[in-house]
Parts: C-alpha cells; sequence; structure tokens
C-alpha cells in the first residue's frame, strides 16, 4: 500500500443506482471541527426523555469520582467513566404562564429561551443550541446533513396540547429559529432511505423500492467499488469498513422488520399508540450511530417521547401512563413505576453510548469519545413540576472538552443555558458567551 494513499472525507462508494458514505478511515484528510488531539471530528447527539425523572433513585449520593451508581442510573455501569453527571442545573425560563409545564419547558429544552402561550400559529420560542451548532458547521459545509432530528412519536401538528400551549411546542426540541421548529423525522426506514439508500440523488424512489424487492442490499450495489478500496487501505481501516457494512446490512434488517411488522415505516396517520418502543428506539440509536460514523452529520436530536406522553409501557409490567404516574401523589405505587420507567430510559441511552464507544477512530479514541451525548427531561419531578435541579448526564469527552467519570454538583438554579455554551465552545461556535434568557458564560467544572 502507498504511505501517499489518502481518502477524502467526501468519498462515496459507488454502484448502479446507489451511492454510500464511508465511515471515518484513518487515511483520510483531515478537514474541519476535528477534535483538537484526534483525527475525528466532534459530534453533539441529544436524547429527551419527557415527564420527568424520579430523582431519589436517580441523584448519586458521592461527588467527583466517588460517585456510585444509583438504582436509576445502574445500566450505565459499563459507561459510567464515560460519563458526567450534573446535578443543581435550573431552566427557569421553561416555567410557563399559568399551567403548561410540559410544552413549555420542552420548547424551552435547548433554547432555555420563554415560550409565548399561544393554541395557535403565532407560535415564538427561541433558537436550539443544536441548531446554532448546525448553522455553524453548515457554514463550513462540513457534512451533508447539517443535523438529524429523529423522534419516536409524531403527534398533533396544531391545536393545544398542554394546557393553552400549541402542540409544536410540546412536539419538538430543534429549533431554527423563534418561529421555525425543525419537525423530526418517526419512521426509522425513511430515515434510512434519507441517509444511505436513497443517497444518490438520481435514484429513483422505484429504483430503491425494487432493490429491496429483489432482496438486495445497498452493500451489495457497490461491493465492486469497496474491493477495489480495499487494496488500498490498512489493517485498521479493513476491520472499520467491515464493522461498518456489518451495522449497515444488520440496520437494514431491523426498519425491514419494523416495515412489515408495524406501522411505524408505512406514511399515514400518527403512529398507533401499541408501536413497541424497544425496537423503534434501537433502530433509532442505531441511525445515529451509523450518520456519526459516516460523518453525514455531526448534530443529531431524539426524542424519546413527546411531551406529556401518555404512552403505556405494558412490557415493563405496567398499565397506567408515564403522565398519570408522574402525578405521583407521593403514592409508592407510582414511585415505584417511575422509577421502571426512568431506568429502562437510562438503557436506552447505555445502548447508544456502548455503540459508540465500540467504534474506533484513531488515535486510541473513540466515537464516544469524539462526542457529547446529552440527556435530560423537561423537567425534574413530575408531580411538582420542577424546573431546578434538572437530571443531566453528559456521555463522551467531547474530544478532551469534558472530564467525564464525575458527578458535579452545582449550587441551585445554575443556568442551564451555560452548559449549552460550553457545549457549543466545545463544538467550535465562535463568539458565543450568552445563550437564552439567562445564560451568562460557559459552566465551570466540566473539564479537571
Amino acid at each position: 500500500m502507498s504511505k501517499k494513499f489518502q481518502l477524502s472525507r467526501r468519498t462515496l462508494l459507488r454502484g448502479a443506482g446507489a451511492l454510500m458514505a464511508l465511515p471515518v478511515l484513518e487515511q483520510m484528510v483531515p478537514t474541519t471541527a476535528r477534535a483538537a488531539t484526534g483525527s475525528a471530528p466532534l459530534r453533539l447527539a441529544v436524547f429527551y426523555t419527557p415527564n420527568g425523572i424520579h430523582m431519589p433513585k436517580w441523584t448519586p449520593t458521592g461527588t467527583g469520582a466517588a460517585w456510585e451508581l444509583t438504582p436509576t442510573l445502574a445500566p450505565l455501569a459499563a459507561v459510567k467513566n464515560d460519563v458526567l453527571v450534573l446535578s443543581g442545573l435550573a431552566n427557569l425560563p421553561a416555567l410557563p404562564d399559568g399551567d403548561g409545564h410540559h410544552a413549555a419547558a420542552t420548547a424551552a429544552f435547548l433554547s432555555c429561551k420563554k415560550a409565548f402561550k399561544t393554541e395557535g400559529t403565532d407560535f415564538r420560542a427561541g433558537i436550539s443550541m443544536d441548531q446554532v451548532i448546525a448553522n455553524h458547521l453548515a457554514s463550513q459545509k462540513a457534512t451533508r446533513f447539517a443535523s438529524l432530528e429523529l423522534g419516536n412519536d409524531a403527534g398533533k401538528g396544531i391545536g393545544n396540547c398542554d394546557s393553552g400551549y400549541a402542540c409544536p411546542y410540546a412536539n419538538n426540541i430543534a429549533w431554527a429559529g423563534p418561529t421555525t421548529p425543525v419537525a423530526k423525522e418517526t419512521h426509522p426506514k425513511s430515515v434510512f432511505d434519507r441517509l444511505f439508500a436513497g443517497f444518490d440523488p438520481n435514484a429513483t424512489q422505484a429504483t430503491v423500492e425494487k432493490r429491496r424487492a429483489y432482496g438486495k442490499s445497498i452493500i451489495d450495489f457497490v461491493r465492486d467499488d469497496a474491493t477495489t478500496l480495499k487494496t488500498q487501505l490498512g489493517a485498521s481501516d479493513l476491520r472499520k469498513l467491515d464493522e461498518y457494512f456489518t451495522s449497515v446490512r444488520d440496520l437494514e434488517k431491523q426498519v425491514e422488520a419494523i416495515e412489515v411488522d408495524g406501522p411505524s415505516c408505512n406514511p399515514g396517520p400518527v403512529p398507533a399508540d401499541n408501536e413497541d418502543p424497544r425496537v423503534k428506539t434501537k433502530a433509532m440509536m442505531d441511525l445515529i450511530v451509523l450518520a456519526f460514523q459516516c460523518d453525514l452529520t455531526r448534530v443529531a436530536t431524539f426524542m424519546l417521547a413527546n411531551a406529556r406522553s401518555l404512552k403505556v409501557y405494558g412490557f415493563l409490567g405496567l398499565s397506567g401512563g408515564h403522565h398519570t404516574y408522574s402525578h405521583h401523589q407521593k403514592l409508592q405505587a407510582n414511585y415505584d413505576a417511575l422509577a421502571t420507567i426512568d431506568r429502562w430510559e437510562v438503557e436506552q441511552y447505555a445502548y447508544l453510548l456502548e455503540r459508540m464507544k465500540g467504534i474506533q477512530e484513531g488515535n486510541g479514541r473513540t466515537l464516544l469519545d469524539n462526542s457529547m451525548v446529552y440527556f435530560s427531561s423537561e423537567i425534574a419531578d413530575g408531580n411538582s413540576h420542577e424546573h431546578k435541579n434538572l437530571p443531566v448526564l453528559i456521555g463522551g469527552s467531547g474530544g478532551g472538552a469534558l472530564t467525564p467519570g464525575r458527578h458535579v454538583r452545582y449550587n441551585a438554579a445554575t443556568p442551564l443555558a451555560n452548559l449549552y455554551i460550553s457545549l457549543m465552545q466545545a463544538m467550535g461556535v465562535p463568539g458565543v458567551t450568552t445563550f437564552g434568557d439567562n445564560g451568562t458564560g460557559p459552566l465551570t467544572g466540566l473539564k479537571e
């Protein structure tokens, strides 16, 4: 293999009616937004879960590196040293006018901007921090997609979704501007087609469907080009490419099974309440990992469910709706149900982190090392609608911007917006020193 051989980050595998992006390989020419101490770009993922968290079983007692896993955080055991637990942060701009805590706080979840109370189309919130980052990366033409917005539930598009707050507030966490929510994609098959099967702009949907009808993977169509490329790669890159192809094919099978087994990937009405969130969430997590792995985007958001979700988690042995349990009225049975749901949510987040940790990107770093994966809810306690002491996790080290493996406790009412300023700065956004209604500067304590 020639030492002079280099690949552009824009290199695509080509075949009849198919184009396929490559994962980040060691022989790719460096571009913008790289990790300072590595060869891979930085990424940001956001994992939103509704209705708050039962905080007594969430919050660690120890601080610094001495913290111990609580019952709710126990699923993080395999990635404990890759996670920051932050306590004490508050999002006071999320407070509603009167009632409507869930929708108002979800609108402010990533914007830290008070939402205008309306049931109509004159809604106003604020640009979300993920979109500030996406705009910066788009200005550099860093990736094919500036950002990726995903979720399990579509929800209503108009009308009142929470005590006089319009549905866009409850159904979206990504906002391109005060009046522009960024709609999320809730069909894994559509996301896959957008990222992979429909990557060739000249390939019609009929071509894609014909390929599926013959049981062909997109990998089958680019195999010749891939075979040629393999002759010019080193052992490490060959391993990465094989792992990537395996992941893509496994995901193809997932989304095909979802389409066959249920309505979640078919165009039509709002998905039925009996969709299995286990299957759908796993597919969405795998899509985020692959999109990051082949650098199709560096920003992704995911909503496990919409604000004020009444989803019933029957597979957890529960018969009531999530939002109903969240108004626990200090009943032990409701506490137990909430703790069961919370732990399952953390399991889904842990799955994402473990997948990312398993992908090597050079210089001894993993995809998770080169990422920041933010987990939180719009409120803390669901019964009191508490907007202080929010449940916050950040997985990964952001290429060295964070020191994970710790629990950091902040003073009460420390602005959540300050965390977002730090994340935006870590992602290379220039000149950001304030944000939202109350962000005053970067959050201290994220790095030792």
